[in-house]
């Protein structure tokens, strides 16, 4: 009795961790998303919370810092004073998130992080230090980076499915700017050719690993600034979806059966205990 007493407890424990593997990936993803609406919400909060003086000192410093760089040929290696300063102007919520970016064509909706630390990239999307602030403007180019493939997030997973044509909109401080992605290209990580700054030209530019779980080279999506004629179709664009996305119905039933299936094995357990006392 005893024998099959813990034979029970394996294979419900075997059970129980075959389904957190089968859960995990779309489980953590939900999570995460959640916590992505709540920073966009704790930037629009804080955005809310400005001064007109103090957005537009701190949009002055934001081109400024972009003049500067069209006369950097360094611009991507940063000493710490440079990094210190880059970290500094933006930053007016204290969470390091400066703005959000939504592409339809692949259903995202994702916080900005200043930085491109292995803990940003984590939960949202970076912005390349030494890249021109996402603010716009002739002589810009701002490079945004987010991983694919992550077992815990969405992110960029779905980015080589944007085509040339597909318009992504940025959403910083109260200005909204949408690019048309018009080229992509598939480098080596140290090839930085393709970043940089046209005195002319106000582009943004895409960047992920790519092929998905060998991250060997990086996919490049750059965008030029539109200025969308229909105005209908920019408020729609503008209408940034804060909502977490929903966890799919299978996850949802899935989740919904496990206590269902405890207390099916614990009550099989039970009986069997008692029949074999009897």
């Amino acid at each position: 009795m005893k024998k099959n007493i813990w034979t029970t407890i394996a294979l419900i424990l075997l059970f129980l961790g075959g389904l957190s593997v089968l859960l995990y990936p779309a489980i953590s993803d939900y999570i995460n998303s959640k916590s992505q609406s709540r920073a966009i919400a704790s930037y629009s909060e804080a955005l809310a919370q400005l001064s007109e003086t103090d957005y537009s000192e701190m949009l002055e410093a934001a081109q400024k810092y972009n003049e500067a760089l069209l006369t950097n040929p360094a611009r991507f290696a940063m000493n710490d004073q440079q990094r210190a300063e880059y970290f500094s102007i933006l930053d007016f919520s204290g969470t390091g998130v400066i703005g959000t970016m939504q592409i339809d064509a692949i259903k995202v909706n994702l916080p900005i992080y200043l930085g491109t630390e292995e803990n940003t990239l984590q939960v949202g999307l970076g912005h390349l230090e030494g890249s021109s602030f996402p603010i716009g403007g002739k002589g810009t180019h701002s490079v945004i980076s987010g991983h694919r493939g992550l077992p815990s997030s969405t992110l960029l997973t779905d980015a080589d499915k944007l085509a040339i044509g597909d318009v992504f909109v940025l959403k910083i401080l109260n200005e909204t700017l949408y690019y048309e992605i018009e080229k992509s290209f598939i480098v080596l990580p140290e090839n930085l050719d393709n970043l940089k700054i046209d005195p002319n030209e106000d582009y943004c530019t895409l960047v992920t690993c790519t092929p998905v779980g060998v991250n060997s080279h990086r996919l490049l999506l750059r965008g030029k600034r539109i200025f969308p004629d229909n105005e209908e179709e920019a408020l729609k664009a503008r209408n940034l979806r804060a909502d977490a996305r929903p966890a799919g119905i299978f996850v949802q039933y899935a989740i919904a059966a496990v206590p269902v299936i405890i207390a099916a094995l614990i009550l099989m357990l039970v009986q069997r205990k008692k029949r074999k006392k009897s």
